[in-house]
């Protein structure tokens, strides 16, 4: 290989990094603005946090037992939130950081990138409040008998409470991940669909490792995340069709 070859690599590859260094430190400063806005909405995000749990403790409250717990879970409660609330834009650098590897007729897509990935993250996390958390302390804090009373410390119930939703969110993602893969030329819908019997047991897996031990939860996740999974298919697919038509259009001008 020649070395102007190499130069031109190493200069392509040093440029990358320097872009994502670019795009991370201003996620950071976005999530550090936003954490800060949502601090000043912890108490009553607290309130609407600990509801799915609440009737199941006694006093309907959380226990803690160091003088700085409550305060930190607050801290914890607006990063969380403020990931939420800052989505749009955390998504649209990510956008940018993407879109250099696309065509150029499929950067214009950077509007509908960010409103489903948007879209997406929040509905992962709502169905994990409204729907998953629900049923799982249902079947937890009712699991062998109601003799015994529940103490839930607040660092316990945040940490349990803030990975259900993320993980709920960022799996939710999944279509948008898979399509911008097609995009880029990375997977095929043929090959998707070729691996489909992988990728299910891969998604089982998942969400076994990620949902509460009761195999309602798992399949709670598993189902959603199956049927985003064949969005994602059927997403490159259109895509793949468009280009194609794109290519032959260009062709015969």
């Amino acid at each position: 290989m020649r070395t102007e070859d190499l130069d031109q690599k190493s200069q392509s590859l040093y440029e990358h990094l320097g872009e994502l260094r670019f795009r991370l430190v201003r996620m950071v400063w976005i999530l550090l603005i936003a954490t800060g806005i949502c601090y000043h909405f912890s108490e009553p995000v607290f309130d609407f946090i600990r509801a799915p749990i609440a009737p199941y403790l006694p006093g309907g409250g959380l226990i803690y037992t160091g003088p700085l717990d409550k305060f930190m879970a607050h801290i914890k409660i607006a990063f969380v939130c403020g990931i939420i609330v800052s989505c749009p834009l955390w998504l649209y650098q990510v956008w940018k950081f993407v879109a250099p590897g696309l065509y150029q007729n499929e950067r214009k897509y950077s509007m509908g990138f960010i409103i489903a990935g948007s879209g997406l993250f929040v509905s992962g996390a709502a169905f994990s409040y409204y729907v998953v958390l629900p049923m799982a302390f249902h079947f937890l804090m009712n699991y062998g008998g109601t003799t015994d009373k529940a103490m839930i410390s607040i660092e316990q119930y945040l940490g349990f409470f803030t990975q259900m939703c993320l993980m709920f969110g960022v799996s939710f993602e999944l279509p948008l991940i898979i399509s911008i893969l097609g995009m880029m030329g990375l997977v095929s819908q043929k090959f998707l669909k070729d691996k489909r019997r992988y990728a299910i047991m891969t998604l089982a897996v998942a969400a076994a490792i990620i949902t509460p031990p009761d195999l309602m939860s798992m399949v709670m996740m598993l189902i959603p995340m199956v049927l985003l999974y064949e969005i994602g298919v059927i997403m490159v697919g259109i895509f793949e069709r468009k280009r194609e038509t794109e290519i032959r259009q260009n062709q015969r001008e």
